[in-house]
């Protein structure tokens, strides 16, 4: 381990309220390919971003078969959670992650075994389905299964309104009872974990800076650079399946 991993772990014991910012990165590792990196999935597809556009999808009944396509042979149906996702629930069961915030829709946090309450999905969860015109929500798998016997765009069964995913699509305002929650969790942090995340997307990298200007250490876990590495105590870019379990383990074990 280095100096600065050995650093980060002592942290990791001394800490009392940390918070986990979670990205694509933390699930790479499981056989998620992310969106904007060099093996993306709109780098190798550009099209495939309309299919994630709220104004496409309820406009164009093509893209939303298309969309219910993808969904059928999403990677996340087989993936399961790998060292990364333990490790943090080992943090959990230590009693000292108060919050794990995760772009990621893919669920496997609660798969490893976090509690559902512990997950702030600020992207929502693509384990469920919606209606966009009366908010019926249920099991991705049932709408799945309607796809699998033939029915190309499944419409809701309460009102006939158009389904999806129960993601945050582009173009869609994100909650922000969400975000204030995510937020608060940061402003109370004394150690913040950014893990795989590119630290781009807003408003939720900005749970960076607030973290740290509340008085938090900052602990950036990427493989690349990001606008916050300046700021952070501590930036590592081991593979997330490797170095979390080794910060995360508390002393001793």
């Amino acid at each position: 381990m280095t100096d600065v991993a050995q650093s980060v772990r002592d942290w990791v014991d001394q800490a009392v309220r940390i918070v986990a910012l979670t990205g694509a990165g933390i699930s790479t590792e499981s056989g998620i390919p992310d969106i904007r990196g060099p093996q993306g999935v709109w780098t190798k597809n550009p099209k495939a971003e309309r299919l994630s556009n709220i104004h496409h999808y309820m406009a164009d009944a093509e893209v939303r078969r298309l969309a219910w396509q993808s969904r059928l042979d999403h990677p996340a149906w087989r993936a399961q959670p790998n060292a990364g996702h333990r490790a943090l629930v080992d943090l959990e069961r230590r009693g000292t992650l108060l919050a794990l915030v995760t772009q990621n829709i893919d669920g496997l946090h609660q798969m490893a075994g976090h509690a559902p309450d512990i997950v702030i999905e600020v992207h929502g969860t693509m384990r469920e389905v919606m209606c966009m015109a009366c908010g019926w929500r249920g099991p991705m798998t049932s709408a799945i299964a309607r796809v699998r016997s033939g029915d190309a765009d499944p419409a809701c069964e309460h009102c006939g309104g158009i389904l999806k995913s129960a993601t945050i699509s582009f173009g869609q305002a994100l909650d922000p009872a969400v975000i204030q929650r995510a937020m608060h969790a940061a402003a109370r942090a004394d150690l913040l974990l950014a893990i795989g995340t590119s630290l781009q997307v807003y408003p939720i990298a900005g749970a960076v800076p607030v973290a740290k200007a509340a008085g938090a250490r900052v602990v950036i876990v990427n493989a690349q650079p990001t606008p916050f590495d300046g700021i952070a105590d501590a930036v590592l870019r081991e593979p997330i399946g490797d170095i979390l379990p080794a910060l995360c383990a508390p002393s001793g074990g």
